[in-house]
């Protein structure tokens, strides 16, 4: 280490330059490199795939309560509040028994999202982002977490980063 004044030669951590008092140069801290931004993104892909977990979660018990809503609402059991014909008794059963696969497809994809991502498996980032744009609709958690995926997970530098996990 030289002094910025006169160049004499100073010793590691000397405050002032024996021959011009002039205070020596602080040391500089090294600029953050691609490790630091490496881990930093890991730790932003581990807590997105934690969020895709609970979002599984309260997307079944969300399901299984709208489920057992219709089913009560078309047993009877509200009582017989619809002005004019009442719908076929078949129908209730019916959209019960279609909306238990969609429910369950929805929440096999956010698991399958959030274990690709906690994995960072090459297919995770795939499933995360067509789940994040299958989730953009349901408003308000749906939305904010497929907007805080596809933040997270689509461009290129976001792809390098995600490559090198």
């Amino acid at each position: 280490m030289f002094c910025s004044g006169c160049g004499q030669e100073m010793a590691p951590g000397q405050a002032f330059c024996g021959s011009c008092g002039r205070p020596s140069a602080g040391v500089i801290p090294p600029v953050p490199g691609f490790q630091f931004q490496l881990e930093n993104y890991a730790g932003k892909v581990k807590t997105l795939s934690i969020f895709w977990f609970v979002y599984a979660g309260l997307t079944l018990l969300a399901g299984l309560a709208g489920l057992s809503f219709l089913h009560a609402f078309f047993s009877g059991a509200f009582g017989n509040y619809m002005h004019g014909p009442l719908p076929p008794e078949w129908l209730g059963p019916m959209i019960v028994h279609l909306a238990i696969p969609f429910i369950l497809l929805r929440t096999a994809l956010a698991v399958a999202a959030g274990w690709g991502l906690l994995e960072r498996a090459a297919w995770g980032r795939i499933a995360a982002i067509v789940a994040a744009i299958l989730s953009l609709l349901k408003f308000p958690f749906g939305t904010a977490l497929g907007i805080w995926t596809l933040l997270m997970l689509i461009g290129y530098r976001n792809a390098t980063l995600y490559d090198q996990l």
